[in-house]
């Protein structure tokens, strides 16, 4: 009775969405979540022991999308068999004498360590907030935009904001640079009047938008926000903390909880075997539905695929499968047929190059019964969701993995094809 309540609220606020936002759907895939990098003091067994520990607390908390996970009855137990999750890891030697560590770990087997804990799981696709953040620091007023605007303390508060929401694997985007000069649009993001910034936005990639302010109150900082499309619509909130690093993590912590409490998945629909959705673009019948039904079935990996929906010429398949995603991903690649379709890349903060700052790295071996190649630590960072409608996007939104993309081929082209 439970799951039927929730799926009717979240077809009402499904409904909502597309009433108030026909085109404004821009759903991202966060690429990188499985991916943490953390300081560590040596590369003793020990060292590197502390370092797997924390890179696990880290990327609990970013899929779980709460730090209350980590207080749950049997994550110490987790903690404990961090190593064995690990896809791979890269031992960065700093000139500086700042070690760092690199990991990867399994998104299947995160996923169901949460679930053994009773946790829940947020999946890779998720809604991408436009932030218009308007700070009232030492008597100016500035706007966050997305490129830095000279020695300005609004630069500061950019980049804790976007260290901040890339730790917790939060998709956000801020205003282009070309809209710092607006100081009418800059008063009403301070006071929160959402029409004329929702005119501004109109053609800006975004799912949400949060106007937010911030500035002193007495002795502490303080950020006051309202949300804007996704049925999120309400009342101001707000947070205050003693420092601006302090703000921010606190704003960013209650953003991602509300996005986890609503997209989630609760642990008991995890399931032993995992499922991804397959979106096959150009099938054009039962016989072209068959077919590719019969190469995946086909795969090592694959338990099972059946039909989940159908628009047009395009069909989603939902598969169960064994081990990790990264391999099921690498059988379909062998076939021709299955053309990878991708979205363009969102212009959103990357990761810091950890690399460029060190001596070469040291590559870790991969741990018993892992998959993956040594060292190979995924990159952070945001992939728009290839064109869909509203629907497409809330059923991303309540998969554990990243939907994959393909266009169906029939006729592999040859070389000659090509050349031609």
């Amino acid at each position: 009775m439970a799951r039927v309540i929730q799926a009717a609220v979240r077809a009402a606020v499904l409904l909502l969405a597309m009433a108030f936002f026909p085109t404004a759907v821009q759903a991202v895939t966060v690429s990188g979540l499985y991916s943490v990098e953390v300081p560590v003091a040596g590369s003793s067994p020990a060292e590197l022991q502390d370092g797997y520990v924390e890179g696990l607390r880290r990327v609990l908390v970013r899929i779980s999308g709460s730090t209350d996970v980590l207080a749950r009855e049997g994550v110490q137990e987790v903690l404990g068999k961090a190593e064995s999750l690990l896809q791979a890891y890269q031992f960065l030697r700093g000139e500086d004498g700042q070690n760092r560590l690199q990991m990867t770990f399994g998104a299947v087997a995160v996923n169901q360590a949460l679930a053994s804990i009773e946790a829940p799981v947020w999946g890779a696709n998720r809604p991408l907030t436009l932030v218009w953040a308007a700070v009232e620091d030492r008597g100016a007023r500035r706007l966050l935009t997305q490129a830095r605007v000279g020695e300005d303390a609004a630069d500061d508060w950019r980049t804790e904001l976007n260290r901040v929401a890339r730790d917790r694997g939060l998709p956000i985007a801020l205003p282009p640079a070309s809209f710092q000069g607006d100081r009418r649009l800059l008063s009403e993001i301070w006071g929160q009047f959402t029409d004329r910034v929702r005119s501004a936005a109109s053609d800006l990639p975004h799912d949400a938008m949060a106007l937010v302010r911030i500035g002193r109150d007495g002795d502490q900082w303080r950020a006051g926000w309202v949300f804007d499309g996704m049925g999120l619509g309400g009342g101001e909130e707000a947070v205050t903390a003693a420092s601006p690093e302090a703000l921010v993590q606190a704003l960013v912590d209650r953003w991602a909880d509300r996005f986890a409490r609503r997209y989630a998945v609760a642990a008991g629909d995890v399931g032993a075997l995992p499922q991804v959705e397959i979106v096959l673009q150009g099938i054009t019948g039962l016989v072209d539905y068959a077919e590719a039904s019969r190469v995946l079935e086909g795969l090592t990996p694959v338990r099972s695929v059946g039909a989940a929906r159908v628009r047009g010429d395009q069909l989603t398949l939902r598969a169960t499968f064994t081990g990790e995603l990264a391999q099921l991903k690498e059988y379909i690649a062998l076939d021709p047929r299955f053309v990878p379709v991708t979205g363009e890349p969102v212009a959103l903060p990357a990761a810091p190059d950890a690399a460029s700052e060190t001596s070469p790295a040291v590559a870790g071996p991969v741990s018993e019964g892992a998959t993956g190649s040594t060292g190979d630590v995924e990159a952070f960072g945001y992939q728009a969701l290839p064109a869909g409608d509203a629907e497409d996007a809330e059923q991303a939104f309540e998969s554990l993995y990243q939907v994959l993309y393909y266009r169906w081929q029939t006729a592999p082209k040859t070389d000659d094809d090509q050349d031609a």
